[in-house]
């Protein structure tokens, strides 16, 4: 008895398979080797971890530190997440069975996708948009329905938009403002709005809002702070962006007891636990880090200003997002795709954009930058730019 042979391949399930690779990283894999190039691509703060951050990391391995955590994460960090989440998003959780902490928010979201999907199960979620999240919907065997946003409503995501998209196998509304790649951010109205849709639909919601310590003006306004969403919200949340902490890997959801149960068995038998020592610094930078966030933010919002400014002198239309540190321009006016303009700017100015095409259809005809880089580079960036858009118009 013989059998048609096999190469490797074919060993790939087919879902995963079928996967396309990270429109960011696959671009960025140009850039690799470059000199001169200035990146306003990945969407990594510049500032270094805070020292005393760093400095405490540094003792939790000189004593020892390095055991494994409950599955939970240790009880002083979930201990100091419920505070941090009564005092900044006004929202009670139980420190003891409603917080879980992972390995980033990538992961938080990967175990909420697997904890409440059922194959077949729809997922709304709006784009432009961060993109991972498509493909972990995918592997949770869901199906991902893209929502789209426009730039007439500042890229917010519209109930009237939703309406349209929502079926009978809809289970899961996701959400993530400050919005990665676009800056949008929701004002109460939206949050409001959002959350009386979802219950009207009986959904779940799921909130990714690693940037919510980088909001400008108008203020944070929090899924997490509508009390009568709790029983149906698993709010994801994360260290890497407003302690400048990319490296620790270091996330954490927050949700009903029973949420975190599921998600906490995948993430037992998957991860074990986050890294113990990125755990001790996520305690300190809940507990001193405040000072170094303001810091920081301060500075986003200056480059915010500087970079939007220019953008639009230089005829790329480009409106004034209030949160996270990126810009989404609108090359439209260029005749360029947007991984054409992309890429030109890189061979021919030595700048490194992101093409909106990356983050989703809707986002073609439009460019991420991102200002998590130095003024001086930022400033020379955007030279390179103008004369680079100037030479294409005229």
């Amino acid at each position: 008895m013989t059998t048609d042979s096999k190469s490797a391949p074919d060993f790939v399930a087919p879902h995963v398979r079928g996967l396309p690779k990270s429109g960011i990283r696959d671009f960025f894999d140009i850039v690799v080797g470059r000199k001169d190039v200035i990146s306003l691509g990945i969407g990594e703060p510049d500032f270094q971890t805070p020292w005393h951050i760093r400095e405490r990391t540094i003792e939790a391995v000189e004593r020892g530190a390095t055991r494994y955590t409950s599955n939970l994460g240790t009880p002083e960090l979930r201990q100091a997440l419920a505070a941090y989440m009564r005092d900044s998003f006004h929202a009670e959780y139980d420190w003891q069975h409603e917080i879980l902490v992972t390995v980033g928010v990538s992961e938080a979201f990967d175990l909420a996708m697997r904890a409440v999907l059922s194959p077949g199960d729809e997922v709304l979620y709006h784009e432009p948009c961060f993109v991972a999240y498509a493909p972990l919907i995918r592997m949770a065997h869901g199906v991902p329905v893209p929502v789209e946003t426009f730039r007439k409503d500042d890229f917010r995501l519209t109930v009237e938009e939703l309406e349209k998209k929502i079926t009978p196998r809809t289970r899961v509304l996701l959400l993530n403002f400050p919005n990665n790649p676009t800056g949008a951010t929701l004002d109460r109205s939206d949050t409001e709005a959002l959350a009386d849709f979802a219950i009207r639909h009986n959904l779940l919601v799921v909130s990714d809002e690693v940037y919510s310590e980088l909001t400008y003006e108008g203020g944070r306004h929090s899924m997490a702070a509508i009390p009568r969403l709790r029983d149906r919200l698993i709010f994801l949340n994360g260290f890497s962006k407003a302690w400048s902490m990319t490296g620790f890997r270091l996330g954490y959801a927050c949700a009903p007891a029973p949420l975190i149960d599921a998600m906490m068995k995948i993430h037992q038998y998957g991860m074990m636990c986050a890294s113990s020592i990125s755990q001790t610094a996520g305690l300190e930078a809940l507990r001193h880090g405040d000072a170094a966030i303001a810091e920081m933010r301060d500075a986003y919002h200056l480059r915010r200003n500087f970079i939007v400014a220019s953008l639009n002198e230089m005829g790329l239309d480009c409106f004034m997002p209030r949160g996270a540190f990126y810009v989404f321009p609108s090359i439209q006016s260029t005749g360029l795709s947007s991984k054409e303009f992309a890429l030109r700017l890189l061979n021919e100015c030595n700048v490194a954009c992101v093409p909106g095409e990356a983050f989703g259809a809707c986002g073609e005809g439009f460019l991420r930058c991102s200002y998590a880089t130095g003024m001086t580079q930022l400033k020379e960036a955007m030279e390179r730019m103008e004369k680079f858009v100037s030479a294409l118009v005229h």
